[in-house]
Order: structure tokens, then sequence, then C-alpha cells
């Protein structure tokens, strides 16, 4: 890469991360202000993706469907769309997407807001079969002062959600003035052909990661935890030169309740999992996903068709999806043991207040270290609610928040350990819990023994891994999440 490159490159994203610091700096919900539960990126005028922050993998990969569906309606110079209907370029519906025009091409915001007008507070009901069930569908459509609000009108905490939909805006103002000083001082043609070959440099990076893999085509099976029973989910990996076929066939068919994915989500792990293998560091761009083909059969788990409920299969389908895949990929190359493979999904709410977070875990032995600990880990790249700052805002209490000690699996290098959270209702409201590894432990690799599987407790008693609840004042809920693999024998411990 020349140096005229990695000067525009590195501007780019620039611009990207500084998006992100405005978003997560102005927001007011918890969720984003403190988790970060958010992402941003920067796309050429022909809508490819050429720059992004380092966010939400499950985010990052579906943007590229979002802005192409705005595309769609020829945006003008002004124009911000928003949209969340995941068969139109969203993931699931609290993750609402803003795009907008800059003076070369468009930029893109998503954020995951802690309510949109689900069935229940927090809009991730354990028991949606149909996605109206989930919240507002908003497929792209033009957003003005009068769109806000009458979409507001259907939201709890709509000051929160207006708070939040702002700062996604000022991420876009931020943007549109980055770009447009960046082809001042720089020249809009030379920024245009820098785009160009940011694209292609990913591209043969990424393409000469894939060479280094084994050809060969690699089966794998790995099974979601549905109410009613375990789901099959299918995949084979062909490695062929420079190119790499990623075939679902044989997956379950889609769901009745909201495991399910559209296709944008799986893509989304797809792309996770081929990153991760090939070139960790390659700049994330379009060119980047190039070289991988995704085929997923219509109406399966892993693209589904509306009105396909798809709270869990964002949150919990697409990180079961990354275990499927690198236990595929883990008959060529070495890959670490399976990590916890959930993200323990938990939303208190009522009329007056809604909290959304996900909660780390183990994630499994590598080939030579033990595995992190209380780690948000593949789909997730979320932090922690403090305590305080959630105690501050919430109606509930923190009781309990420490490492799950000997969760993670034995080896040789031993698998990182859960956590144990546990909160307290202050005031009646409604639990609901989305979850995997509860019934399945997280398998180590070469010799390596399992991970604990994960246990969701309410007043000591257990619950079932999806769930939706009443709660009154006083009553407990105990999140025990699961640890990672070991990895090898543990009679070769170095321990």
């Amino acid at each position: 890469m020349n140096i005229e490159l990695q000067v525009l490159g590195s501007a780019l994203r620039a611009v990207a991360e500084e998006m992100g610091a405005v978003l997560v700096r102005s927001a007011f919900s918890a969720n984003i202000k403190e988790r970060r539960d958010c992402s941003t990126a920067l796309f050429d005028p022909r809508g490819r993706m050429v720059a992004q922050a380092e966010h939400i993998p499950v985010h990052l990969g579906a943007m590229p469907d979002a802005v192409a569906a705005v595309l769609e309606h020829d945006p003008g110079p002004d124009d911000v769309f928003i949209l969340n209907d995941p068969f139109a370029g969203g993931t699931h519906l609290p993750d609402i997407t803003l795009v907008s025009r800059t003076a070369l091409g468009f930029a893109a915001t998503r954020a995951h807001h802690a309510d949109v007008g689900g069935s229940e507070p927090g809009s991730l009901p354990a028991t949606s079969r149909r996605l109206e069930e989930e919240g507002v569908v908003i497929p792209p459509t033009r957003l003005d002062e009068a769109v806000l609000e009458s979409l507001l009108d259907r939201m709890r905490n709509p000051d929160e959600r207006r708070g939040d939909l702002r700062a996604q805006l000022a991420a876009h103002r931020l943007a549109e003035r980055r770009v447009e000083e960046l082809c001042a001082r720089r020249g809009r043609e030379r920024v245009a052909r820098a785009m160009d070959e940011l694209v292609s440099y990913s591209e043969r990076r990424v393409r000469a990661g894939i060479a280094g893999l084994p050809d060969g085509r690699y089966e794998a099976a790995e099974v979601l935890e549905a109410p009613e029973g375990d789901l099959d989910l299918r995949a084979a990996v062909t490695v062929a030169g420079v190119e790499l076929e990623l075939d679902f066939a044989g997956t379950a068919p889609q769901h009745e309740g909201n495991l399910n994915c559209p296709l944008a989500v799986t893509r989304s792990a797809c792309y996770f999992v081929v990153r991760c293998l090939t070139d960790p560091d390659v700049p994330a761009s379009a060119g980047a996903f190039a070289p991988v083909h995704v085929h997923a059969p219509a109406g399966s788990l892993v693209n589904a068709r509306p009105p396909a409920a798809v709270a869990a299969g964002n949150v919990e389908t697409s990180s079961r999806i990354v275990d499927l895949l690198f236990l595929a990929f883990g008959q060529a190359v070495e890959v670490p043991a399976q990590g916890q493979g959930t993200m323990n999904n938990l939303s208190f709410g009522s009329d007056a207040f809604t909290y959304y977070e996900t909660i780390g875990g183990g994630q499994g032995a590598c080939p030579n270290a033990d595995g992190p600990s209380a780690v948000h880990v593949a789909m997730s790249n979320t932090l922690s609610t403090p305590v305080e700052a959630l105690e501050l805002a919430y109606p509930l209490r923190v009781e309990r928040y420490v490492l799950r000690l000997g969760s993670g699996g034995d080896g040789r290098f031993r698998g990182g350990e859960g956590v144990v959270r546990a909160l307290r209702a202050l005031e009646p409201c409604r639990l609901s819990i989305l979850s995997e590894r509860r019934r399945h432990a997280p398998q180590g690799a070469r010799g390596g023994e399992p991970g604990a599987r994960g246990c969701n407790l309410l007043n000591g008693e257990e619950l079932p891994a999806k769930v939706t609840r009443d709660l009154v004042p006083g009553d407990l809920v105990t999140i025990e999440t699961p640890g990672g693999g070991g990895f090898g024998s543990p009679g070769d411990s170095v321990h």
C-alpha cells in the first residue's frame, strides 16, 4: 500500500471512528453510551463499504444491505433515511439504521435502541412468532420531524429514543463535514480513487489469506436450543484457490419462534469468521467480502422469509453460526476451542423504563494460550454496563457480579471463565431472557474438556434459556454464563 493510500485510508477510517465517538458521547440510553451497542461506517458513491469503525460485527457485515436498500429509493443530497426492517437491510428491529449522503458517498450508523414498541419491554420477547410482535417495522423511509414523531409515538420511553436518534443524526452531520473537508483538502478525484483502491487492496489481502488455507470441502453440524427441542445447523465450507464457498444446505427450516436469521445476519457471521482466519488486520471494506460466497436455503433458519420473527436470530443464531463455521474450518486449520456461543440477552422493563444488556462469558482456549474470561466475543463486541450507571438510571440493583470460577474447561490450556451477574428488581417489571448453551456445553478441542453450561435463575429457581416473566419488587435474576472449552489433553497441562 503506497503512502498516499495509507494517509487517505487512515483519514477515512478516522471519520468512521469519530462518528462512533460522537454517537456514544451524545446518546441518552445506557445501551449506547455505556455498552456502546452501535456501529458506524462510510460507503462510496456505488454503495460499497470503504471504512468502518471497530464496533459490532453483526452490525457491520449487514450494513451494506441497508445502504443497498436505501439506494433503491434514490436518496437526495439532504435526505436521511431510517430503517430497521430485517428483510430490507436490517438485522432485528431494535437495531435502527440511518443512512445519509456525504460529499462522496454515504454515511451509515446503526444503534441498538432499548425499545422499539414490541409486545414486551425491550422489544426482545422470548415467545414472538411474527415480526410485528417485536416492534415497529420501519422500511427504508425518508426521515423528517413528522416521521420521527410518528415512530416515537409507538415506542416506550420516547424521550430516550429521541435522544438516541438525535445522537445518530449528530454522527451523520459530523461525517458530512469531515468527508467534505477531506475532499477539499486532498481533491475529490484523489479521494474517489483511494476509495476504489481500498476496496481492491482489501480483496487482494483476503484472497491471499484464503490461498493459505488447504483446498478442500469441510462439513460441520451444530444445534440451536429452541424451546421445543434442538434445531439443526449445517454448513459445508469449500476452499478453492482464492475463493471460499459457505453452504448451509441441510439447516433446519425457519423457526416458528424468533431464532430466524435474515440473510444479512448470516453473511455477517460468515464474514467475521473469514476475517478472523485469513487476515484479521485487513482494512474492513467491501473488497474483504468479495471472495466469500454464501449459499443459504430460502426459508431456512439462516435465510428466513417474512413475516418470520428474528429477535433471537440476530443475537443468538448468529453466535452459533460462528461456532458452526469454526468447527468446519477446524478440520483444515488450527482454531480455538468453543467459547460461550451466546450473548446472554437480558431485558427488564415496563411503561416507565426499559433496560437491555448482554453479558460476557468464557472464550475457548487457543492452541498456545488460555481463553480470556468474562468477555463479549464473536458477533458481539460490547462493553458491560457499569454497576454505578445502571443503578443510577434504572430501578435495578446489582447484587453480584463476579467470575464464575471453575466454569472454564480443563486442558493443556484452560478455557476462559464465565461470569455470575445477579440483578434485583426494585419495582414491578417484565423480564425477557434470550440465551444459548443452556443444554449443550461449549466443546473443548484436541482433547480439551468442555466449558460449563450456562444457567438462568429467578430467586434460585432455574429458568428456560428463552423466557419472559413478570417480576415483583425484590425478585432476584441471576445469570451464570458459560465457560470456554479447554484446548489439548488435561494431562499435558502447563499449569
